[in-house]
């Protein structure tokens, strides 16, 4: 007998663009910007560290905690731990609530890091802020995956990503101003931490705007609180385009309930993707970190002065968002898993070619195509890891294999510092290169194509 149940899935995913939709893709993405501020002013409070001799560019041995590839390595300890061992609880206790406790989470721990003195205790609570963050993008991509249409999947990411990123051009522009700098008796890169770990004041109007994701309460039982909110996207649609709604598409068996667990992941169905992905986050954090935790640092290697270093890093940042945003119209006209491929593509031939560079035209230019590919692909990659999962474990499962990368970068930054400090630009983005190459092998190879397609069906 044919399944007739109409699911929350079916009612979501013939909804037209709405403002009302964006407008909840926006109050995600202003939890997520201040979690992108935190997680790229790394690279902008570097010479800060240098100048106030609490790290060095360079390490004297491989896990050298005086160097500041030991701060990248806290960041990315701390994200992995995140990401890891607490992304279950989103598929637990609900997308809305875990936002919440996650992004005060890392505000806390991020604005106590900002007074303290030594290596060893910034990188302590560098690690501590950044479990929360790990906890907290892992939630962003679970949130914005399950509440837009299966057609606007790629530009709702797009956009989230484009509001994200926009916290990259502010905050090289403050540390540019800041950093060399001092006010009241505190160093003007403590400033630049400070001001991104207020982001809690607005923690509970962001929050107060959400409604939880209706397939996750569908998914416990919470069918009651699930219609209402489906309704209530229903009227805003019906109401803002004029227009009645198609009928829903029913999918078999996606009315089924069950719950989900870690081992779920490697059954016959998520092993191959769930490898695959594991596979391409150990290396793509490789080239999208590498160059943006490390670009001020690498324009001083080269001969840059430090001034010089924070302008030209603020130009670069200013690319960010521009990729997202581009994305916005083209996300969903091209298979995802290839956008990531040849996103990465780019990353390596651009990165090898801004290692070459000696005029400022040549570095800003480079250094803007390196920025607009690595955003490309990320806004890409996660729509695309939120994708190949169910609800019952979609948090939980992006957690395990976006870990990975996290996992990766806390050795990686370290391999960096030892490549630029005995082979210079060239040898770090030989490296990066090399990691790119098997991006574009493992995703364009073995990646399962996922765009317009429903992400019930997907799963199955």
């Amino acid at each position: 007998m044919a399944e007739t149940t109409v699911t929350v899935a079916a009612r979501l995913d013939r909804l037209p663009p709405t403002p009302y939709a964006r407008k909840l893709i926006m109050l995600i993405s202003l939890g997520g910007w201040f979690e992108f501020y935190d997680l790229f002013f790394t690279a902008y409070v570097a010479l800060g560290l240098f100048r106030a001799k609490i790290f060095t560019p360079t390490t004297q041995g491989l896990f050298d905690l005086n160097g500041f590839a030991s701060f990248v390595a806290a960041l990315f300890a701390g994200l992995f731990v995140g990401t890891f061992a607490f992304s279950w609880l989103s598929d637990r206790f609900g997308r809305r609530s875990i936002f919440t406790f996650a992004l005060l989470w890392y505000s806390v721990g991020a604005f106590i890091m900002a007074f303290q003195d030594t290596p060893q205790t910034i990188d302590l609570w560098r690690f501590i802020a950044s479990v929360g963050l790990g906890v907290e993008l892992v939630n962003v991509d679970t949130y914005v995956s399950e509440l837009v249409p299966k057609g606007q999947r790629g530009p709702a990411f797009a956009f989230n990503q484009f509001i994200m990123f926009t916290a990259v051009p502010v905050v090289a522009l403050l540390a540019w101003w800041l950093v060399p700098l001092q006010f009241a008796g505190l160093d003007g890169w403590r400033w630049v931490v400070i001001i991104g770990s207020i982001g809690a004041l607005f923690i509970w109007w962001i929050r107060l705007g959400l409604p939880e994701s209706p397939r996750w309460l569908e998914q416990h039982g919470r069918g009651a609180e699930a219609e209402r909110i489906v309704a209530e996207m229903e009227r805003q649609a019906r109401a803002e385009t004029g227009a009645e709604l198609p009928p829903p598409e029913v999918v078999t068996g996606e009315a089924e309930r069950k719950t989900g667990d870690w081992m779920e992941m490697w059954n016959d169905t998520y092993r191959r993707r769930t490898i695959m992905l594991v596979i391409y986050n150990l290396f793509q954090t490789i080239g999208y970190y590498g160059f943006m935790s490390w670009v001020p640092t690498l324009l001083i290697s080269q001969g840059v002065g430090t001034t010089k270093s924070l302008a030209y890093t603020f130009i670069i940042a200013i690319a960010a968002p521009v990729g997202p945003l581009i994305g916005i119209y083209f996300a969903d006209r091209f298979e995802r898993k290839w956008q990531i491929a040849w996103a990465a593509a780019g990353i390596a031939i651009f990165g090898l070619l801004f290692a070459q560079q000696t005029s400022a035209v040549g570095v800003i230019a480079f250094g803007l195509l390196i920025t607009l590919c690595n955003n490309w692909m990320s806004f890409s990659f996660h729509a695309y890891q939120a994708e190949l999962y169910p609800t019952r474990i979609r948090a939980l499962a992006i957690g395990f294999v976006y870990s990975w990368s996290r996992f990766s970068a806390i050795f990686s930054g370290f391999i960096i510092a030892f490549l630029l400090g005995r082979y210079g630009t060239i040898g770090v983005f030989g490296f990066i290169a090399g990691a790119m190459a098997i991006v574009f092998i493992v995703i364009g190879g073995f990646g399962p194509p996922v765009t317009q397609r429903r992400l019930e069906a997907i799963a199955t």
